[in-house]
């Protein structure tokens, strides 16, 4: 359900230190402190090369699942990326996302975009 206790995260940068210093401190904060009652990780873009080769932010993806996170990736990204495969195995919902996105920004719910 989007409600305006909803955050997405559309993660869209292939940097590391983004993702360390920004997207999964928030995220991780976020679920931990109780700021948001939902949190979504979309992973979309140069986030999905990163997210689906690098073993770190693999096991840093986990620990924000494991937290709470819901984790999801486009579709077509990771597709074209090769990734799916490693994305489904790690329990990352795969689809595409260009509708879902637009409701989400119809919706009360908060996106941030990185």
């Amino acid at each position: 359900m989007k409600t305006k206790e909803s955050l997405f995260i559309l993660w869209t940068s292939g940097e590391k230190l983004t993702f360390d210093e920004m997207v999964f401190m928030y995220a991780l904060n976020s679920i931990k402190r109780h700021w948001w009652k939902e949190v979504t990780l979309i992973i979309w873009g140069a986030s999905a090369q990163l997210a689906g080769t690098d073993f770190i932010v693999r096991q840093k993806l986990k620990e924000l699942y494991d937290a709470g996170v819901h984790i999801t990736a486009c579709k077509g990204c990771a597709d074209d990326l090769d990734v799916t495969e490693t994305f489904e195995k790690m329990g990352i919902e795969v689809k595409y996302w260009g509708t879902p996105l637009t409701e989400v920004l119809h919706s009360d719910a908060k996106v941030i975009t990185i």
